[in-house]
C-alpha cells in the first residue's frame, strides 16, 4: 500500500509539474517510437533513389533515343544482339522518324524506324538524291546507320533504309528533342499518334521537361513575390494594408479574367484535335470555374471584415515586436527554402529515374525496346507519399523553431535583457529532444492529404460519371477543411511542446484544453489576423498563375501543360506558405503564451504577467470591442422584445 502510495504521489506531482506551463530546463526525448518509424521510411526512400540510378535511364527522356538503343546526344553502351547499339551520338541530338507522316503504334512500340540525327531537314526532300545531297552538306544522315551515303541511290534495298519519300520538312521541338514534320497533312498525323498515344505519366513528365526553364523562372518570380510580401507584413502600415487588398481584389479578378478568356480562345480554335489540347482545355475550364467560386469567397470575407483593417495592422505591429526581440527569424524561412529546394531536386530527378526504368530487349531486326519493370508503380506512390511527409517535416521543423524562439522570448521577465541565441536554443532542443513529435505531426498531415490524391486518382478515372464530380469535390472540400485544422492543431501542439516539453499527443490535449477557457479573448483577432496572412500567400499564387498562364500557353499544342502548371501553383504556396507562415507561427505562439500567462498569472505583484505593457493594452483593446459589440447586441434585442410588447 505505501508503495502504491507512493507511486501516486509522484505520478500527481508530475502532474502538477508538468501543468506549471513554464518552459523545461531538463527535458527527455518525446515520441521516440516515429522517429525510428520515419528511419525506417527514409531506409525505403534511399533504396527507391538506388534503384532508380541503376534502373533509370533519365537520359532516354531527356534527350530521345533511336529504335537501336542509342540516346540521342550521348556516347552510349552497346546492348547485346543488337549490331547497331553503342554508337557514339554527341553530334546527333535530334529524334528522326524515318516514316513521320504514316506514323503508328504497336503493341506500345512506334512502327517507324526511328535514328538520331544532327540536325533536321528544314526543306522537303523528294528523291534519294536529295537525300544523299542534305547527308553530304550537312552531315545529318537519314537513312539506317549501317548504309553508307555513297550507297543512298545504289542500294537495292534503299526503300526499306531510308525515309520514306518526299520527306517533309521538319523543325525541332524541345519535346524529346523531335523532328516535328511542318507540313498540315503531316503534321496532325504525327502529333495526335505521338501525343496521344504516349504513356501519361512520360507525357506528363515531357511536359514538365519541356517546360523546366519556364517552370524555373516563375520559382524564381515566386520566390521574389514571398519575399516582397514578408518584408511588406513586417513593416505594415494602414496604407500598406489597403494597397494589399485591393492588389488581392485586382489579381483574383484578373487571373479569373485570364482563365475564362482562355478556355474562350480554346473552344473556338477549330485546330483543338489532340488530346494534349483537350486536355489543357478541360483543366481551363476546371481551373476557371475553382478559380470563380474562391473569388466569389473571399471577396464577400474581404467585404464583411473590412472594419477590421485597423485592428489587424496593431495585431501585426504586435507580432513583429515580438519579432524584433530575436531578429533572424526573418532569415528563417530562407534556411528552410533552402532545405525543401535540397530534398526537391533528387526528388524530381529519382522521379524522372522510375519514369524511365526499363530493360532493354532486342526484338527482330536487331532494334531494341525497353520493358518497363514489375513493381515501379508501388515506388512512384512510395516516393510521392515520401515528397509529403518529408516536406512537412521540414515546415514543422520551422514551426518548431520559431515557436520554441517565441516561448523563450515571452516567458522573460526583464523584457530589457532579451535572451541570448533564441533562435539556436530553440533548434538544439528541438533536435535533441523533440524530433519524434515533429515527425508525428507531419504524418498525420501526411495522412489526410495522401487519401486527396487517391481521391483526385479515382475521379480522373471515373470522370465519365456524372456524379463523380460532385462526391469528388464535396470529399476534397471535407479534406481541405480537415487539413487546415490539423495544421492549427499541429502548430499549438508544437508551442505547447516547447514549453512544457511533452509528448505530441499530451501537447495537443493540453493546449485545447487550456484555448477552450480562454478562447473568448482573442480567437476572432487571430482569426482575422491568420486570414490576412492567407491573402498574402494568395496574392503570391496569383500573380505566379498569372505569369505560367502567359508563358505555358504559347507551346499548348505538344505540350500538356496543365500539371506544370499545377506544380508551379503548389510550388508558389508553399515557397509563400514557409515564408509567411512565419508571421503566422509568431501569433499563434503568441497568442498562446498569452493564454498561459493569464492561466497561470493574475497581473498583481505577486504574480505579475509575462507580457509587457503594449500586449496588454492591446488585449484589453480588443475585450473592451467584444463588450461593446455584446452590449449593442443586448440591447438592440430588449429593444425589439419592447417594441412588441409596447401597446398601440
Amino acid at each position: 500500500m505505501q508503495c502504491l502510495r507512493a507511486e501516486h504521489l509522484v505520478s500527481t506531482e508530475r502532474t502538477l509539474r508538468q501543468r506549471q506551463w513554464r518552459p523545461q530546463i531538463y527535458r527527455k526525448c518525446t515520441d521516440k517510437a516515429w522517429l525510428f518509424l520515419f528511419f525506417l521510411f527514409w531506409a525505403g526512400l534511399v533504396f527507391i533513389m538506388g534503384y532508380s540510378v541503376t534502373a533509370g535511364a533519365t537520359g532516354r527522356l531527356l534527350f530521345g533515343y533511336d529504335s537501336f538503343g542509342n540516346v540521342c546526344g550521348k556516347k552510349n553502351s552497346p546492348v547485346e544482339g543488337a549490331p547497331l547499339s553503342g554508337q557514339d551520338m554527341t553530334l546527333k541530338k535530334h529524334v528522326f522518324f524515318m516514316n513521320s507522316c504514316n506514323l503508328e503504334v504497336k503493341d506500345v512500340r512506334f512502327s517507324s524506324t526511328i535514328l538520331c540525327v544532327s540536325s533536321c531537314p528544314e526543306e522537303q526532300l523528294n528523291t534519294l538524291e536529295e537525300v544523299q545531297l542534305f547527308a553530304n552538306t550537312s552531315g545529318s544522315f537519314l537513312c539506317v546507320y549501317s548504309l553508307n551515303s555513297f550507297n543512298y541511290t545504289q542500294n537495292p534495298n534503299a526503300d526499306s533504309l531510308c525515309p520514306r519519300l518526299p520527306v517533309p520538312p521538319s523543325k525541332s521541338f524541345p519535346l524529346f528533342n523531335r523532328c516535328i514534320p511542318q507540313t498540315p497533312e503531316c503534321y496532325s498525323l504525327f502529333a495526335s499518334v505521338l501525343i496521344n498515344d504516349v504513356d501519361a505519366l512520360h507525357r506528363i513528365l515531357s511536359g514538365i521537361m519541356s517546360g523546366r526553364d519556364t517552370i524555373l523562372g516563375l520559382c524564381v518570380l515566386a520566390f521574389a513575390l514571398s519575399l516582397a510580401m514578408m518584408f511588406t507584413f513586417r513593416f505594415i502600415t494602414t496604407l500598406l494594408v489597403h494597397i494589399f487588398i485591393a492588389l488581392i481584389v485586382l489579381g483574383l479578378l484578373f487571373v479569373c479574367g485570364v482563365l475564362w478568356w482562355l478556355y474562350y480562345d480554346y473552344t473556338n480554335d477549330l485546330s483543338t484535335e489532340l488530346d494534349t489540347e483537350r486536355e489543357n482545355m478541360k483543366c481551363l475550364l476546371g481551373f476557371a470555374v475553382v478559380s470563380t467560386v474562391i473569388t466569389a469567397v473571399l471577396l464577400v470575407l474581404i467585404f464583411v471584415l473590412r472594419k477590421r483593417i485597423k485592428l489587424t495592422v496593431e495585431l501585426l505591429q504586435v507580432t513583429n515586436k515580438a519579432i524584433s526581440n530575436s531578429p533572424f527569424l526573418l532569415f528563417q524561412p530562407l534556411w528552410t527554402f533552402a532545405i525543401l529546394i535540397f530534398f526537391w531536386v533528387p526528388w524530381v530527378a529519382v522521379l524522372l529515374s522510375l519514369g524511365t526504368a526499363g530493360a532493354a530487349q532486342v526484338i527482330e531486326g536487331g532494334q531494341v525496346e525497353y520493358k518497363p519493370l514489375s513493381g515501379i508503380r508501388y515506388m512512384w506512390w512510395y516516393h510521392l507519399i515520401g515528397l509529403i511527409w518529408t516536406s512537412e517535416f521540414i515546415l514543422a521543423c520551422q514551426q518548431m523553431t520559431i515557436a520554441g524562439a517565441v516561448v523563450t522570448c515571452y516567458f522573460n521577465r526583464n523584457k530589457n535583457d532579451p535572451p541570448d541565441r533564441p533562435i539556436l536554443s530553440s533548434l538544439s532542443i528541438l533536435f535533441c529532444y523533440h524530433q519524434g513529435t515533429v515527425v508525428k505531426g507531419s504524418f498525420l498531415i501526411t495522412v489526410v492529404r495522401i487519401p486527396r490524391a487517391v481521391l483526385m486518382y479515382i475521379y480522373n478515372t471515373l470522370k465519365e460519371k456524372q456524379h463523380g464530380a460532385w462526391s469528388s469535390c464535396v470529399s476534397r472540400c471535407c479534406f481541405r477543411c480537415l487539413d487546415k485544422c490539423l495544421c492549427h492543431f499541429n502548430q499549438n501542439a508544437y508551442t505547447t511542446t516547447a514549453i512544457n516539453g511533452t509528448d505530441f499527443c499530451t501537447s495537443a490535449k493540453d493546449a485545447l484544453k487550456l484555448l477552450s477557457k480562454k478562447s473568448s479573448h482573442f480567437t476572432s483577432v487571430n482569426c482575422f489576423g491568420d486570414f490576412v496572412i492567407f491573402l498574402g500567400k494568395v496574392l503570391v499564387v496569383c500573380f505566379t498563375v498569372f505569369g505560367g498562364l502567359m508563358a505555358f500557353n504559347y507551346h499548348r499544342v505538344l505540350q500538356v501543360w496543365a500539371i506544370p502548371l499545377l506544380l508551379v501553383a503548389f510550388f508558389a504556396y508553399l515557397v509563400a506558405h514557409s515564408f509567411l507562415s512565419m508571421f503566422e507561427t509568431v501569433l499563434d505562439a503568441l497568442f498562446l503564451c498569452f493564454a498561459v500567462d493569464l492561466e497561470t498569472n493574475d497581473g498583481s505583484s505577486e504574480k505579475p504577467y509575462f507580457m509587457d505593457q503594449e500586449f496588454l493594452s492591446f488585449i484589453k483593446r480588443i475585450n473592451k470591442l467584444n463588450n461593446a459589440r455584446a452590449q449593442r447586441d443586448k440591447n438592440s434585442l430588449t429593444n425589439e422584445e419592447g417594441t412588441e410588447l409596447r401597446p398601440l
